[in-house]
């Protein structure tokens, strides 16, 4: 074939992303009535059949036809049926009045989508390059996605109205599952601020242009409002309750008879909801959706918060988009903002002028994206507006409060108060320090995993494969119907092994600090082990509290490896295996996994391996401190250091100042010289002698005691 005709690498990906794009709302479709395609349910929704033909005329009338003076329209009556709100265009179709049109039928709007899309594979094979075509043929695939979602809450709807509940789907359609929850929030400390798109790549004209905002401090929660947060708000009387509401909104709730979400339904049973796929029960753990800006903002008042400012949304998603959960891919979240222009916005020019800029009076702002939003049509620019009674849109609510220097947010749980504290306290110190166990958020518990995995770190290696050789004589002394407390129990993979060997066990309680590593394992283990009783429980295993009193009454059995025992100073540990001990109760055994103490170098090696694995999980602290606590430690400024002291018979691990920074924390500076250090671990290896001394100091007997091969780690049964 001559080159010439050869398509270039451009073309061929723009062709695969048009089809790509352009297959999804058949896809959607597939398997739906004509008659669900052909209805309308109220007059802000549209029927399926006019998305699937809209979308095929806004390529037709927005780029097909200005292309050519000659060009012909597939079927001329089409311009003025499916044009949505374009003047410039002419005539259309009222809105309220789109299910009305029987005709053109079903069969005639796919074969005119067919067409559309040969028309334009063949405008696109000719490789327009020109900044104009490329803009109007990138608004044509994201407006397509955008009619994506609305084909399915408009669907949604429709099928709400039937008495008979039906399921538009076997499975919702979704990218992703939901991430689960985090709990707490993060701390912005606002300022002068960047907003709004103005980096490379599509946009949106209402994004633009980039300019600057002035924010006050504030807190952005990091999980969405659930359902079950919501039924608290409907039971304590929130839509009986004027006070809570803006006069409009109260208003809306007299003439609608709100009083609950769109979609739910109060039975005898309990609140249901109606999805895509059939009505089902709340799930009190799922975020909230189909609640109006009002709605959320009387949540957001009750609950004794606020909504936040798009900008504050969008600041936090793009300076620590990991610290939150379900930024986009549940839910839109309102914010407090109204649709405005931002400073010196200029339209598209040409008929695109009307696609967002003449909506800009009396609608609200949401953020993010939602389960149904397409991939790669969300960003943190993405500016989504409704009018603030409306509902049927997947929308959600994520809370915000006032948050100046030195006060703590309301936000912050027992644990985020308690990382606060606990890295002031250490901050303070001459010799600043961290306690260990603030490694392990979600990301640092991803890490260790893969820290595991690493050839120079041996502890798991070794300490697995003794667990396999010795798990069934293990098994065997717990006894049937033994409950399993695992301390600090990550993502439980080791478990495993002993809950193989003993298929027995009343139940298995892992104890985690952190809560979505704990929630994340156990929804894992009870897939694994559908027979086994899983009780999480979120602690800190140096505070234990009791076991719950409806635990199975067998044998209590802990489970600490991992040589987590040696991260512990000598009296922590002894403090910690006497609550075990006193947790546990009498007749109690207790699995303790040790690191042998061996060659300074191997050691070293395993606290600071090659590929720097080791180093971004110490830095990964300062990362959460930033993200949980509105701290703002330069990460670049910090090096990992590993080294052996040899008096404590410990490896410590380091983060050292590079250069003379300063990080601030809830309020306060802290200064570091140039190689002064936050000293963040101490792992302390042991002998067979110093672990039976520990073990009797704590109250417990030292049964056994097995060694691996080399590089050596061991298991100590110890009984109460």
């Amino acid at each position: 074939m001559n080159a010439r005709f050869e398509p270039d690498a451009r073309v061929t990906a723009d062709l695969a992303r048009f089809r790509a794009v352009r297959a999804a709302m058949p896809a959607l479709a597939e398997g739906l009535s004509a008659e669900d395609l052909s209805a309308q349910s109220m007059a802000d929704c549209s029927p399926g059949k006019w998305h699937l033909a809209h979308t095929s005329w806004f390529f037709e009338a927005m780029i097909l036809a200005p292309a050519d003076p000659d060009y012909r329209p597939v079927d001329p009556r089409f311009q003025q049926l499916f044009n949505s709100y374009y003047e410039a265009l002419g005539e259309r179709v009222a809105r309220p009045e789109r299910g009305l049109m029987t005709r053109p039928s079903l069969d005639e709007v796919l074969a005119y989508r067919r067409e559309i899309d040969r028309r334009m594979a063949a405008w696109i094979a000719q490789a327009p390059t020109g900044g104009r075509e490329r803009y109007l043929l990138e608004l044509g695939l994201h407006h397509d996605q955008q009619h994506q979602e609305l084909f399915l809450m408009d669907l949604l709807n429709l099928m709400s109205r039937s008495p008979l509940d039906p399921a538009a789907y076997a499975q919702e359609p979704r990218r992703h599952p939901p991430e689960p929850a985090r709990g707490g929030a993060s701390r912005f400390e606002g300022g002068l601020i960047d907003a709004g798109h103005g980096a490379q790549g599509f946009a949106f004209d209402n994004e633009g242009p980039a300019h600057r905002v002035w924010l006050e401090p504030f807190a952005l929660a990091h999980d969405l409002v659930t359902n079950g947060d919501w039924i608290a708000f409907i039971d304590d009387g929130g839509y009986r309750r004027p006070e809570l509401w803006l006069s409009d909104g109260w208003a809306a709730v007299k003439a609608e008879g709100w009083t609950a979400p769109l979609y739910w339904r109060r039975g005898d049973d309990g609140w249901t909801v109606m999805g895509l796929t059939g009505r089902r029960p709340v799930d009190p753990s799922a975020a909230v959706r189909h609640v109006s800006f009002y709605e959320a903002d009387a949540y957001a008042r009750w609950a004794g918060k606020r909504l936040p400012s798009e900008f504050e949304w969008e600041h936090a998603a793009t300076s620590a988009p990991e610290a939150f959960s379900n930024l986009s891919g549940e839910v839109w979240q309102w914010t407090s903002s109204a649709y405005a222009p931002y400073p010196g916005f200029t339209p598209t020019q040409g008929t695109a002028a009307e696609y967002n800029g003449k909506f800009m009076a009396n609608q609200m702002v949401l953020r993010g994206g939602a389960f149904a939003t397409p991939e790669g049509h969300d960003r943190p620019t993405y500016r989504n507006f409704f009018y603030p009674f409306q509902r049927w849109a997947f929308m959600g609510v994520r809370l915000a409060e006032d948050a100046p220097a030195g006060r703590k947010t309301d936000f912050e749980d027992d644990t985020t108060r308690a990382f606060r504290d606990d890295l002031v306290e250490g901050l303070s110190r001459p010799q600043k320090a961290l306690p260990p166990k603030w490694f392990y958020d979600a990301e640092g518990s991803r890490l260790f995993e893969a820290i595991t995995d690493l050839p120079e770190y041996y502890p798991t290696r070794q300490e697995t494969a003794l667990l396999r050789e010795r798990a069934d004589d293990l098994a065997t002394a717990f006894g049937p119907g033994a409950v399993l407390v695992e301390f600090g129990s990550g993502a439980s993979e080791k478990t495993r092994i002993l809950l193989d060997a003993a298929p027995d066990l009343g139940a298995y309680v892992p104890l985690d600090i952190s809560e979505s590593a704990l929630f994340e394992a156990s929804e894992r283990l009870r897939r694994a082990y559908p027979r086994l009783e899983v009780r999480p429980l979120l602690g800190d295993f140096e505070n234990l509290a009791p076991l719950p009193g409806d635990l199975p009454r067998g044998r209590r059995i802990g489970f600490f490896p991992g040589s987590t025992i040696g991260n512990l100073s000598p009296d922590e540990a002894v403090r910690f295996l006497g609550a075990a001990r006193r947790m546990l109760g009498e007749g109690a055994l207790f699995v303790l996994g040790v690191d042998l103490v061996k060659d300074p170098a191997v050691l070293v090696r395993a606290y600071d391996d090659s590929r720097g694995v080791t180093a971004a999980f110490n830095r990964n602290v300062l990362v959460r401190a930033n993200a949980e606590l509105g701290a703002d430690f330069d990460l670049d400024a910090f090096a990992h250091r590993a080294v052996w002291n040899a008096e404590q018979s410990r490896i410590e691990m380091h983060l050292q100042a590079q250069a003379p920074t300063t990080a601030r924390v809830d309020g306060r500076a802290f200064r570091f010289q140039q190689g002064e250090t936050i000293h963040t671990e101490s792992s302390r290896k042991f002998t067979r002698e110093a672990v039976e001394d520990m073990a009797a100091e704590a109250g417990w007997r030292l049964v056994r005691f097995d060694a691996s091969a080399e590089p050596s780690v061991a298991l100590a049964l110890l009984s109460s």
